[in-house]
Order: C-alpha cells, then sequence, then structure tokens
C-alpha cells in the first residue's frame, strides 16, 4: 500500500463530494521555494552598454572584440543579415574578427553558410569559402553542398565560370570520411553534370574517372564511379559511350565486393536507355544474366528490379527465352531467401506480369497467379494468441516484412486484376480482395482502399460485386482506411448505383441496403475524432449524394445532421463544408414543402439565432446559395434576411455582411429589382451615418465605392454578362423544373396510386416527428405580379414527366463539376462525371412557357406571393444554442424582417 500523501495526512477525505475535494484543496499550502536571481552589477551593466549612434558593422566589430560571449555569439547568429546588408565590410572587417572569436568557429559552422551568404562570398572572394570547408564539419559541409546546388539552379553565376570554381570544389569533397557528406556532394555533382558541356565533363571528370573506377581505389571510390557513369551515358554519343564507357561498366558489374556489382546494377537502367535497344541486348543484357546468378542477394535483387524496369526494351523473343525463365527462377527462390527480396517481389510482380502477359502458357498464367495468392495471405497465417510483449524481436520483425508484402501486393491488386481478366475475377480474385478489406493490419486496408476505385473501374458492369466490401471499408475503425477511401467516394458510389445490372431510379438504393447507415456511421466516426480534415472531406463528397439516393432520404438522413453541425461543431472549414453541402442538398431536392421548410431553418436557426457565431455562418450559407442557385432564388428568400443583418449590433457580423455586399449587389437585375437595390442602398446609408465601430466603417467606405463602381445587371441579355446571365438562366430554369415536376408527380401519383417508397418515407415521417405545416414566416420579395401557370398540353405533360424520372441522375450529373470546384484540393483527381441532362435543359426553346424567365414569372404556381407570409422575430430561433454563452452570446433581437407584397 503507497504512502498517504504528506500534504493528505491530517485532511479527512472521507467526503465523496466533488465540493468536499474543493475544500480539501483550498486547504493546501503552496510550498515557496527560493527564487534565483541574477542580478546584474553597475559594472556589468556598463560593460554591456554600446553606443547609440554606432553603425551596424562598427556594434559587431566592438561586440566581438571587447563584448562578452552572449554579444559575440548573438553577432555571429546576425552574420547572413550583414553580408545581405553590405557583404564588402561583412567580409574585410567582421569576419576576420570571426576567425579569432574563441567560441565563433564552432557557432559558424551551424550558421555562416546560408545561400546568400555562400552566393555572395563567393563574388567577394572565394578563397575565405575554401579555407573554411577545408576543416569545416559535417553540418557545414551539407549546407554548402546545398547551397552550390541553389547556386546552378538560379544561374548566379555562367556554366563556365561555375565550372572554373564551383567543381573542383564538389570534385574533391565527393569522398569525404561521412558517407552522408559524401553522397550530397555526389547529389550536386549529378545536377550538375546535366548541365556542364560535353567537353568539360570529358576531361574534368570522365578521364580521371578511368582511374577512380579501379581495383586499386577504396570502395567508396568505385561506389561514385558507378553513379557517375550512370549519369555521364546520357551525354555522350554511342561511339563514345561503346569505346570509353561500356568497359569501365563491365568491369564494376564484376568487381570483387558485392556493394559495388549491386551499385553498378542499378544503373544498368539509365546506361540502356543511353546507348539504345541493340547494344542493350548485346552488352547490358548478358551482365544482368550474369548478376541474376549472382551469390549476393543484394546484387540479384538489383538485378530482377533492373530487368522488370527493362521490359519493354527487349522483344518477344527476348522475354520468352531469357527473361521468363531467370524470373520463374528467381520467384521459386524467394520463399527461401531473405524476406526483402520477398518486399521488392511483391512490389514489382504487377509490372512484371503485365510486361510479359501474352508469352505466359496457361500453365504459367495459373503458376504466376497462385504465386500472387501466396503473398497475399504471407504471415496470416502465423498468427496466435501471444502477447506482442512475449513474441521474440526476430518474429515481430519478420511480421513487419510480411505486412510490407501484402501492402504491396494491395498496390499491384488492379494490376492483377487486367491479368486475370475483369470477367473472372469472382472466381480467381474475389476472395483475395476480401482478405485485403478484412485483413487486420491497417496499411493493407488503407492501400486497398486507395486503389478501390481503380478495382471499380475495371470491374465496370462487375462492380456490384464488391458491394459489401465498400460497406466493410466506409465501417473500418480506422480513420486513415476512411481517409484514403472517401478521396474518389463520388466515383465509386456512381459506378456502384450506374454500373450494376440495372440503372434504373429506383433501384438504386436496392444494391446497396447498407449505404446510408455506413455513411452516417463513418462521418459521426469522422465527427468525434480529432481528424477534422477527414471530416471536412467527408463533409465535401457527401455533395454527390443528390444523384445516388432519394430527394427524401438526404432529406431524413443528412439534412438535419447538416444543421447540426453548423449549429454545433468547432471547427469553422467543418462548419463551412456541411454549409455549402447543405445548399446542394437544398438545390436538389425536390419537394417545394421540405425546401420552405429548410430555408426557415436557415432564416430561424441561423440568420436569426441569438449567436453572432450562427449568424455569421448564415453569411457564410448565403455566399454558397449565391454561388449555387439562381440569382432570383437568392433575392426571394434571402435577400432581406441578408441586408437585415446591417443592424446586427455584433461588429464582426456586420463587418462579414460588408465584405458579402458586392456579391448580394450583384444578384440584382434592373429595372425588376429596383425597390430591392433601393433597400440595400438605405442600409448601406445607415451603415456609413451611423456606424460607430471604426474597423467596421473603414470597410464599409471600402465597399461603398466598390459597390459604385459595380455595373448592374440587366434584364435583357448585355454581351459584356451574356455567360453569366446565361448560366444564371439554366439555374433558374432546372429551379422551376424541379417545381414542375414535382406537381406531375403528385398528379401521376393521385391517378394511378402512390408508390410503395413514397409510402414507406410517409410512414417514417410520421414516426419520426409530426407532419410540418408548409412554412408562413419565410420573407418573400416578388418584383412582379404571378402569372405563372401550368401548361394543360397532354404532350407537354408527358414529356416533363420522362425528364422527372431522370432528372436527379441528369442535371446533377451535368453540374456537379461546376459545383464542386471551390471545395478546395480534396482530392487527388476531381469529380468530373459525364452527363447529358444540363446540354439538354440548354437545348430547350427559350419560347416555352414552361420556362419563363424570371421578369416574366419568378414565383411557381404552387407558392403564390399574393397571399403575404408573416415574418418572424429573431427571438424565436432554437432555444438550445451551444454557442449563447460566453464571448459569442448576444441579446435577442427585436428587429422583425417586414413582408413585403409584391407590386399589383
Amino acid at each position: 500500500m503507497p504512502p498517504p500523501p504528506p500534504a493528505a495526512a491530517a485532511m479527512d477525505f472521507s467526503q465523496n463530494s466533488l465540493f468536499g475535494y474543493m475544500e480539501d484543496l483550498q486547504e493546501l499550502t503552496i510550498i515557496e521555494r527560493p527564487v534565483r536571481r541574477s542580478l546584474k552589477t553597475p559594472e556589468e551593466i556598463e560593460r554591456l552598454t554600446v553606443d547609440e549612434d554606432l553603425s551596424d558593422i562598427e556594434r559587431a566589430i566592438y561586440l566581438l572584440s571587447a563584448g562578452q560571449d552572449i554579444q559575440g555569439t548573438s553577432v555571429i547568429a546576425n552574420l547572413p543579415f550583414l553580408m545581405r546588408q553590405n557583404p564588402a565590410e561583412t567580409l574585410r572587417r567582421v569576419l576576420p574578427k570571426v576567425r579569432v572569436h574563441e567560441d565563433a568557429y564552432l557557432f559558424i559552422q551551424r550558421v555562416w553558410i546560408s545561400h546568400m551568404f555562400v552566393q555572395k562570398l563567393w563574388l567577394c572572394g572565394g578563397e575565405h569559402l575554401l579555407e573554411v570547408l577545408h576543416v569545416a564539419g559535417v553540418e557545414m559541409q551539407l549546407t554548402a553542398a546545398v547551397s552550390f546546388l541553389t547556386i546552378l539552379q538560379e544561374e548566379t553565376v555562367s556554366i563556365h565560370a561555375y565550372a572554373h570554381s564551383f567543381l573542383q570544389v564538389i570534385l574533391l569533397h565527393l569522398e569525404h570520411r561521412d558517407a552522408g557528406v559524401s553522397n550530397a556532394w555526389l547529389e550536386t555533382l549529378l545536377s550538375v553534370i546535366e548541365a556542364l558541356p560535353k567537353e568539360t565533363l570529358r576531361h574534368e571528370i570522365l578521364n580521371p574517372l578511368v582511374s577512380k573506377a579501379q581495383l586499386s581505389q577504396t570502395v567508396q571510390s568505385r561506389l561514385v564511379s558507378c553513379r557517375i557513369l550512370g549519369k555521364l551515358t546520357n551525354k555522350f554519343d554511342a561511339h563514345t559511350i561503346k569505346r570509353e564507357i561500356l568497359p569501365l561498366v563491365k568491369s564494376l558489374c564484376q568487381d570483387v565486393e558485392y556493394e559495388v556489382r549491386s551499385c553498378m546494377c542499378r544503373q544498368l537502367e539509365n546506361i540502356a536507355q543511353g546507348i539504345g535497344t541493340e547494344l542493350t541486348k548485346s552488352v547490358v543484357l548478358p551482365e544482368l544474366v550474369e548478376l541474376f546468378r549472382d551469390e549476393g542477394n543484394s546484387v540479384r535483387l538489383a538485378a530482377f528490379e533492373t530487368l522488370v524496369n527493362l521490359l519493354d526494351i527487349f522483344d518477344t523473343d527476348d522475354r520468352s527465352q531469357t527473361i521468363l525463365p531467370l524470373v520463374k527462377s528467381f520467384c521459386e527462390k524467394s520463399f527461401k531467401a531473405d524476406e526483402s527480396i520477398l518486399i521488392s517481389l511483391s512490389f514489382h510482380l504487377g509490372k512484371l506480369c503485365h510486361g510479359l502477359y501474352g508469352i505466359f502458357t496457361p500453365d504459367q498464367h495459373l503458376r504466376f497467379l497462385e504465386f500472387y495468392k501466396k503473398l497475399c495471405t504471407l504471415g496470416l497465417q502465423q498468427e496466435n494468441g501471444h502477447n506482442e510483449n512475449q513474441i521474440p524481436p526476430q518474429i515481430l520483425e519478420q511480421e513487419k516484412k510480411y505486412i510490407s508484402v501484402r501492402k504491396n501486393c494491395a498496390y499491384n491488386f488492379p494490376a492483377m486484376i487486367v491479368f486475370v481478366d475483369p470477367k473472372n475475377f469472382h472466381m480467381e480474385l474475389y476472395s483475395t480482395f476480401f482478405c485485403f478489406c478484412h485483413d487486420p493490419e491497417v496499411p493493407v486496408r488503407y492501400t486497398i482502399a486507395i486503389c478501390f476505385y481503380e478495382v471499380s473501374k475495371l470491374l465496370n458492369s462487375g462492380v456490384y460485386l464488391i458491394h459489401k466490401e465498400l460497406i466493410t471499408l466506409l465501417q473500418d475503425e480506422s480513420l486513415e482506411v476512411l481517409d484514403a477511401l472517401i478521396d474518389h467516394l463520388p466515383e465509386i458510389l456512381e459506378l456502384m448505383s450506374t454500373g450494376g445490372e440495372s440503372s434504373v431510379q429506383e433501384n438504386k438504393l436496392s444494391a446497396l441496403p447498407d449505404l446510408i447507415p455506413a455513411l452516417t456511421a463513418a462521418e459521426q466516426r469522422a465527427a468525434t475524432s480529432l481528424k477534422w480534415r477527414t471530416h471536412e472531406k467527408l463533409l465535401q463528397k457527401f455533395a454527390c449524394l443528390p444523384q445516388i439516393i432519394s430527394s427524401d432520404q438526404i432529406y431524413y438522413r443528412f439534412l438535419q445532421r447538416m444543421f447540426t453541425i453548423m449549429m454545433s461543431n468547432n471547427v469553422l472549414p467543418v462548419q463551412k463544408a456541411a454549409s455549402r453541402t447543405l445548399c446542394i442538398f437544398l438545390r436538389y431536392n425536390r419537394k417545394l414543402e421540405q425546401r420552405h421548410e429548410v430555408i426557415q431553418k436557415l432564416i430561424e436557426q441561423l440568420g436569426q439565432g441569438k449567436s453572432y457565431w450562427n449568424r455569421l455562418r448564415f453569411l457564410d450559407t448565403c455566399e454558397f446559395i449565391i454561388e449555387i442557385f439562381s440569382k432570383s432564388f437568392f433575392c426571394k428568400y434571402f435577400f432581406l434576411p441578408t441586408i437585415e443583418l446591417t443592424h446586427d449590433p455584433v461588429a464582426n457580423v456586420r463587418m462579414k455582411l460588408c465584405y458579402l455586399l458586392p456579391k448580394v449587389k450583384s444578384t440584382l437585375t434592373i429595372p425588376a429589382d429596383k425597390h430591392l437595390l433601393q433597400q440595400l442602398e438605405m442600409c448601406v446609408r445607415k451603415l456609413l451615418c451611423q456606424e460607430k465601430d471604426k474597423d467596421v466603417l473603414a470597410i464599409v467606405k471600402r465597399t461603398v465605392l466598390e459597390l459604385d463602381r459595380m455595373e448592374m445587371s440587366m434584364d435583357a441579355f448585355q454581351k459584356k454578362y451574356y455567360e453569366k446571365d446565361l448560366l444564371d438562366q439554366e439555374k433558374e430554369r432546372e429551379e422551376l423544373l424541379l417545381l414542375e415536376m414535382e406537381q406531375l408527380e403528385k398528379e401521376k401519383q393521385q391517378s394511378d396510386g402512390r408508390p410503395l417508397s413514397d409510402k414507406i418515407f410517409e410512414k417514417k415521417r410520421r414516426d419520426s416527428k409530426t407532419p410540418t405545416p408548409l412554412p408562413k414566416s419565410i420573407p418573400i420579395s416578388a418584383p412582379g405580379p404571378s402569372s405563372a401557370t401550368l401548361s394543360t398540353s397532354k404532350e407537354i405533360k408527358k414529356s416533363k414527366l420522362i425528364r422527372s424520372q431522370s432528372f436527379n441522375n441528369q442535371a446533377f450529373h451535368a453540374k456537379y463539376g461546376n459545383l464542386d470546384k471551390c471545395t478546395g484540393k480534396s482530392s487527388t483527381s476531381g469529380y468530373t462525371p459525364s452527363g447529358s441532362g444540363l446540354a439538354k435543359t440548354s437545348m430547350i426553346s427559350l419560347t416555352d412557357e414552361s420556362f419563363r424567365t424570371r421578369n416574366t414569372s419568378s414565383v411557381p404556381t404552387s407558392f403564390s406571393p399574393n397571399t403575404p407570409l408573416p415574418s418572424t422575430s429573431r427571438g424565436t430561433s432554437n432555444p438550445v444554442d451551444p454557442k449563447s454563452n460566453g464571448s459569442k452570446d448576444t441579446q435577442p433581437r427585436k428587429a422583425t424582417l417586414k413582408s413585403r407584397k409584391s407590386n399589383p
């Protein structure tokens, strides 16, 4: 039993209440410890005092000569600044002082040679640099190598001057005793070789290389020669290579040291690309065959990797007669060799099977496939119930190598699908794919998640075979796996919904019954983790759901979740991603009642919310609405609630609104929206006259100037804004078409009976909540009388009903690429589905009365503005506000939005 704490010896810990513990804590006394004070004496202060009138150079010289060590160290730390300010005086007066300073020389090795310092130092006097590098330490040598390369890349000096001044310094340090320094200078030299002329290369590098590559030289010298020979091959003609370089290559391939043979073998790929096909067959291939039989594992491994990379150079006869027997023998012996060979073999196996495809016999094809399957399960059979601490270290190391083998096999899985033909996937590779998706190690599942999109594309119509594996990876406990999968989630879901046995809209979800629960569970896991970027990315990818599932399913399963994230999440990028996705959900919702309910929630819970943080998010949402919806939609529902925030009591809200006002003005069309323009000008004028916050007032003044410079869009098409106006008109037509299709579907349901799916969703809605009536508190601004009526022609109804059945798939299919441009770099490849819905919409005649522009009718018949909708006070917002405390809490506002009737 541990002894009681000293301070608790006389305390009574019998109380279990929190207040009891707090009282006990308050009784603890703070033990004061003596604080060591380092006060300076007057004499020390006088010695540390420097005349303020001295220049930087004079002050540096004084401190280095008579100052204390800490002052001298400060001067040395500022040497790069002195060099940029006055290089000549620094070199002439400060640098000699640095050399004699006791502690300075060791410090200068870390600080002195930055890029700017080396460049100016060489131009002013390179002999100082040579002296320093001659006795410099490792860190300074590494810095100098990088600086030399930077000078070459920035072309500070001509290539001839560089070769004359810097090349010898580089060559001098190639055989530095430290391997890291030697390699750094070698990498610099290999980059310099690309820029040097042939004559310089011949005299300065190639000629000395003949002696450096001899057996009498050190191993390090011969290793450096191998790397240089691989680089020089691309700089000379075939005759010079054959006469001067290839003899050295052959000699190094037969070196007595396995390290040299392995290094030279890896350079044969570069040499083969420089000498052409004929010399490769006659010179390189025999050397590779000989190296394949080498006694060293690393040499054989290098020969295998080089041969795989050179498969494209050799013809069919060479592949079938020479290469295939070598590779077959290498694979058969690989399990008896070191596990590192299996790692490399598993990584290159896909490329090997692709390069030899077509020359395999059926038996050989089957053998390589079985070999791949064996690698895919390597290490899984050896699992046991032992504790990890009880496993010997060598077994743990072996298991790590086996994990790398399975990871490489997962990386090559798409290539193996091509190898066996996608038609044979279910019979040959499905079980392997299943094992990858359920592998106990995260790196394996992560790799197969990255490859999932490629696998889906290859399977094409057979993609339904891997539906369950998609759900498995979406439900994976590791967020790394989820993050890798959602990079191409829209493309994968599109293939899943259209690439199976049936692409009919009604059958989409039946093929993926667990998709919605898996997506919601994945979002919940990402939300409760600390990896908010994964959460943000997933919410951005949810924008593809309108083309995958119905608007009812989105409304009941995802819309409220987006609201919750916007209201309660503490990460701003996540909130914005949820806001934008919610706007896309609203854009393609096909029921007017649901759209009005969402709009009402946005205005009441965000725009009129008690928390200023929610009102800021409302402005973000308005910005997305301007981008995604038509101008008429924004003006009808969000224009008045937006400009009402000019009276917001919080300066940050007013400031953000000022930044948004130019975009708000761009939604207006003259003369139809003249009265809205007048209200906007009135609000800006009040801000300009009544604003008391100086920061907001400065932004208002800049915004006024920007608003004055803006040109208003006219009802008639203008050449300057033709493309924007045409795009806006297409958006408006699609919005009206959605509402008209809803009316047509209602008529069809009344005549033919309601579909079973609608009955199910209606039942779910009744079970989940009471039916909400049509919202009556949405502020509406309509510029003209409502004269929109649906055509009663049977032919028009029939054509619209056909479009109704495929609109979700076609219209969104064509628009999603444009909508996704602002979501940022969330994946490696953008989502660009090829749909024809938008193209068909734009080809419809402009005279069709069902596609009236806003100056004719801006409100559909199902929602007439002739009956005014009363507005709601900001005080009627959500009573449970997670951000209504602290600095983000303000008093409920009493200002109301005045509902305005349309002009008769």
